[in-house]
Formats: structure tokens, C-alpha cells, sequence
């Protein structure tokens, strides 16, 4: 099933007619996501028009709740309220958060709840067709024949309930976005001076390794290198490959040539001068994925140095990289210190050694020799 979103990756709409207690419940809602440890951003759309930021009003109001940003707009404006620094660009703060709530557009393809006002004058806009993905009914307590639309009735009032459905649909949502994983093998060596990707520590070389400790975690497996060793590493290991579509990168180009062949995936892209990194590493890395977020990375030690070759990127990264690119910055690293990204410490610091030159690659081998010892 594929999936389709208008704004966010995880949105979802409060519909209604005017009066019926839509904003009332969209602040409660972003305030119990909020809480929980979300991100939300919100976008009210009216049909009247707006003043902004009032005491008291709806944007205001969906603000202290705890929306990051706040949009609005009407049938002549529209207008981004943040209280942050460097979010100019709607559509690309909207993404930065890891919700979106939307008051109104009852009659736009996004998944909704639909408040059923006390003259029930919305409900032959339902039946009609006229407004599209109801994911559940919510009522003033009169429920008598709406099981007849047969969609999950609650109270307006039943808060925990409808946050609870709401957490369960964007876990859904999650769980559609396959997670593939990526070997990065197309770097130079120049200081190891021989391909990191034949080396080996463990018996099978790295290319083989990294490959087959990614298929524990991932649906697929590819290779990402350049051009002209395409047919040698597709041949030679048996493990499909995606040549760089966008050249001398380094291993953003590889990230980016993947999320352009893949755009609805999530990839956990492994570089291989990790000579350390084993099962329970990979494990833990991929059962701490946040979708929510744009990346889940490892940290050891130095938060401010997460690791960006043995990561996982939503697919929702894929703008922000390519925004970062178009200003000049090409550093995944970089990528991962400025936006909003889940952090794992490792279980063991170890696993993230790299080993990039001859040293190096002596240092991990007596790693490895001394583990074998304990």
C-alpha cells in the first residue's frame, strides 16, 4: 500500500462545520502529544479571515498548547507563526516537526476525524462523498445512528481515547515505510591505499559482512558505490547495486542516488570501515528507529558528534539534504547536528570504530583478537 500525504508524513485533520468544537480539540490534542514527547505542528485553515497571533485566538491558543510551528491561512493569506530561528520556509518547517495537526480542509484527501455538530448538518456532506478519509466519528454524546457510517465512534470529550487511536494510526503510518539498508562502498581509500570494501577482518570481506549484517535488520539490501565499479561489485558479491546519480558527494551522493531510487523508504546506510560493528549493534540501532524523526544515529560520548555512516534516514530527510546540498553543505554529520534526530548510545563505544588507514586497520585487528580472548 502506498502512501500519500498532502503536508506531513504523520498529519491528520479535526473537521467540522463552524462551531462544532474543532479547535477546542485540536489544542487538547497537540498539548497530549506535546507532553508525550512530539513534536507538533499545527495548520488552521478557515474560510474567514484571520488576525494573527491574538491573545486568545485559535493560533495563539494551538501555540501555548505546544505547536511547532503554527500555520494559518484563509482565502487570501496564509501565514507561518514560529517562535524559532531559521524557519522561513513553510512547508520546510512544517517537516521539521514530527506531527501535524490540521483544523479544517474537511474536504481535502487527508485522513480525519469529523466532529458531527448538534444539528448533524455535516453528515450529508459524508454521505454524499464530499469529505473524504473519515477516520472516525466523533459525537456530543447523542451517537443514535451513526454506527450506520460504521467508523469508530468516541465522545469529543474522551480525550485519552482519541489520542489513543490517533498515536495507533500514525504507528500504522510508521510501520508502512520499509526500511532498507544501504553498504557504502564507492569511497576512494586513498589513505587506507587498497578498497575497505575487500578488506577482511572476520573471514568474509567487509562489502559481505556490512551486506549480511543489514539483511538481519532490513527488507533489502543494496550496494551504493560510483559508476565504474558498478558491474565489478554487482558481479562479484551477488548484492544489487545503486550507482551514484549524484557525483562526487562523497556519501551523501550515495544517501541521495538511493532515496531518488527508493524515495519512500527509510535507509540505514553502513560504510565499510566499521570493522567492529556486529549483530547486536545493528539491532539495537534498528529497534530504536524514531520514523518521526528525520534520523536515527549513534552517539558515543560527544553528543554533538553523531555518527552519519551508520545511520538510519527517513525518507523525509531526503529535502532537507537536498536543501543542505544547494547551500553549500555536503556534510551528513552537519545534516544530523542541525535537524531534529533520534540519538542512540551504543552499547558498546567499540563498534563504532573506524578504521581508515594501515594503522588503523592494525588497531582493529588486535581489537577484534583481544574480544575474541575475554
Amino acid at each position: 500500500m502506498q502512501r500519500t500525504e498532502m503536508f506531513h508524513p504523520f498529519e491528520i485533520a479535526v473537521g467540522g462545520l463552524s462551531g462544532s468544537g474543532k479547535t477546542t480539540l485540536t489544542e487538547k490534542l497537540i498539548r497530549h502529544f506535546s507532553e508525550d514527547g512530539f513534536e507538533a505542528a499545527a495548520f488552521k485553515h478557515g474560510c474567514h479571515r484571520f488576525e494573527i497571533d491574538r491573545e486568545g485566538k485559535d493560533s495563539d491558543r494551538f501555540a501555548k498548547a505546544g505547536a511547532v510551528p503554527v500555520l494559518i491561512a484563509d482565502r487570501e493569506k496564509e501565514a507561518l507563526i514560529s517562535r524559532g530561528s531559521d524557519r522561513l520556509d513553510v512547508a520546510g518547517s512544517v517537516l521539521s516537526a514530527d506531527l501535524l495537526f490540521i483544523e479544517g480542509l474537511k474536504e481535502l484527501p487527508v485522513p480525519k476525524l469529523l466532529m458531527v455538530d448538534r444539528e448533524r448538518a455535516v453528515l450529508p456532506m459524508l454521505e454524499s462523498g464530499a469529505i473524504p478519509q473519515v477516520l472516525a466519528l466523533l459525537h456530543n454524546g447523542n451517537a443514535e445512528g451513526l454506527e450506520r457510517f460504521r467508523l469508530p465512534l468516541f465522545h469529543r470529550d474522551e480525550l485519552a481515547s482519541i489520542s489513543d487511536f490517533i498515536a495507533k494510526f500514525f504507528q500504522a503510518q510508521a510501520a508502512m515505510i520499509p526500511l532498507n539498508g544501504l553498504v557504502l562502498a564507492g569511497g576512494q581509500s586513498s589513505r587506507m591505499g587498497r578498497d575497505k570494501a575487500t578488506l577482511s577482518y572476520h573471514g568474509a570481506n567487509q562489502l559481505e559482512r556490512t551486506a549480511a549484517l543489514l539483511r538481519a535488520v532490513c527488507g533489502e539490501v543494496f550496494i551504493s558505490c560510483r559508476q565504474k565499479q558498478f558491474e565489478t561489485y554487482a558481479a562479484t558479491s551477488g548484492i544489487p547495486a545503486i550507482a551514484d546519480s549524484y557525483l562526487d558527494l562523497g556519501p551523501l551522493g550515495g544517501l541521495l542516488s538511493a532515496q531518488r531510487q527508493r524515495p519512500d523508504a527509510a535507509w540505514l546506510v553502513a560504510a565499510c570501515d566499521f570493522p567492529l560493528i556486529d549483530e547486536a549493534a545493528m539491532a539495537s540501532l534498528a529497534k530504536a528507529r524514531n520514523p518521526f524523526r528525520f534520523a536515527t544515529a549513534f552517539v558515543s560520548g560527544d553528543r554533538d558528534r553523531p555518527e552519519p555512516l551508520l545511520t538510519i534516514y527517513e525518507p523525509k530527510s531526503r529535502r532537507r539534504l537536498l536543501e543542505a546540498h544547494a547551500a553549500g553543505n555536503d556534510s551528513l554529520r552537519s545534516f544530523l547536528r542541525r535537524n531534529r534526530v533520534a540519538l542512540v548510545e551504543p552499547h558498546d563505544p567499540a563498534a563504532l570504530f573506524n578504521a581508515n588507514d594501515p594503522g588503523e586497520f592494525d588497531k582493529a585487528r588486535r581489537m577484534i583478537e583481544n574480544r575474541g580472548k575475554r
